[in-house]
């Protein structure tokens, strides 16, 4: 099992939807990787329907993205069952729940972090993709409560054979707007010591880089830290040293036109809009003279190979 082999601390990179697709992982992977990767979140509803084939792109993985843990979430138990029946054969190292994402339509269908409230739901959705496993390590990432903390939520995953949970340090209504509470994602690791030694937690909130994280292991007692929004400041976050900010504004654009590059190997077809590009300039095209004026001119492209262009048209110049 993939978590035996970790050895502890163990740093993750966060599934972000539109963002952490094979193309972006692998960029990841070839500068500075993770431990474990994670997929974008992907329906099993989706999955078991006619719109299955549009969703298994958020499946796809490379070589070297790996380690690589499947993020499923949806609101149907059978159908997290017939999934997570799928996924050790598609070459996945493990299964996450995504019980914590607070998108508002999500929610009102009662996904994701709906599910801290409907623990009859979330207990038979847990259930059945253990039983559908093959084997494969469960876990969930979640938040620390819906409107407010409630570590009760905690206690009720614990009953469950998990191997993992993830918790973003945040309440669902609190969104990603107000400082990730780490002194309850520690208060979690108490609870843990002493109902469940086995499971492993991982900590997830503001964590701005690797020795950052380090100090969290620390001070809170957690098994590992998963990094989101830190990877778009610095690619190399995973790094104990990193060398982003002596790159030049050419081995940043360099960098960006290979994730391009990446972005139009994978999707040939036009499998995924161009536009999802778009949310990368800002992290590669930064702290230089031009660079707004650059990334405003990427804004209006249409096609990868204008986006190139563009690139290339200031390398040169």
């Amino acid at each position: 099992m993939i978590y035996d082999e970790l050895i502890k601390p163990f740093f993750v990179l966060a599934p972000m939807d539109d963002v952490t697709d094979v193309s972006f992982r692998q960029i990841v992977a070839s500068l500075s990787p993770p431990d474990l990767f994670f997929t974008e979140f992907v329906n099993v509803d989706g999955l078991t329907s006619q719109g299955r084939d549009r969703l298994m792109i958020k499946l796809k993985k490379g070589k070297k993205d790996r380690p690589i843990i499947a993020q499923l979430w949806g609101s149907n138990p059978d159908n997290f069952r017939q999934v997570a029946s799928e996924i050790k054969g598609m070459g996945f190292d493990g299964i996450d729940l995504n019980m914590g994402c607070p998108d508002r339509t999500i929610v009102k269908n009662g996904c994701c972090s709906a599910l801290i409230n409907d623990r009859d739901l979330a207990g038979e959705i847990i259930s059945k993709t253990i039983e559908g496993s093959n084997g494969l390590p469960v876990s969930v990432k979640t938040r620390i409560g819906f409107n407010t903390v409630d570590l009760s939520w905690f206690d009720f995953l614990m009953k469950f054979d998990l191997k993992v949970i993830t918790i973003h340090g945040r309440t669902k209504k609190e969104m990603s707007k107000v400082p990730a509470h780490w002194d309850i994602i520690g208060e979690v690791v108490q609870m843990r010591n002493k109902q469940r030694p086995d499971i492993l937690i991982v900590g997830n909130g503001d964590v701005e880089n690797r020795q950052d994280g380090l100090e969290k292991v620390r001070k809170y007692g957690v098994d590992g830290i998963m990094i989101g929004r830190g990877v778009f400041k610095d690619p190399f976050v995973f790094s104990t040293s990193s060398p982003w900010n002596q790159y030049s504004p050419q081995e940043k654009i360099e960098l960006f036109s290979s994730h391009i590059e990446l972005f139009r190997t994978n999707w040939p077809n036009g499998e995924r809009k161009v536009a999802q590009l778009f949310k990368f300039a800002k992290a590669y095209i930064n702290n230089f003279d031009g660079a707004s004026e650059l990334r405003a001119q990427l804004m209006n492209v249409k096609t990868t190979e204008e986006a190139l262009d563009i690139l290339r048209g200031y390398l040169v110049a």
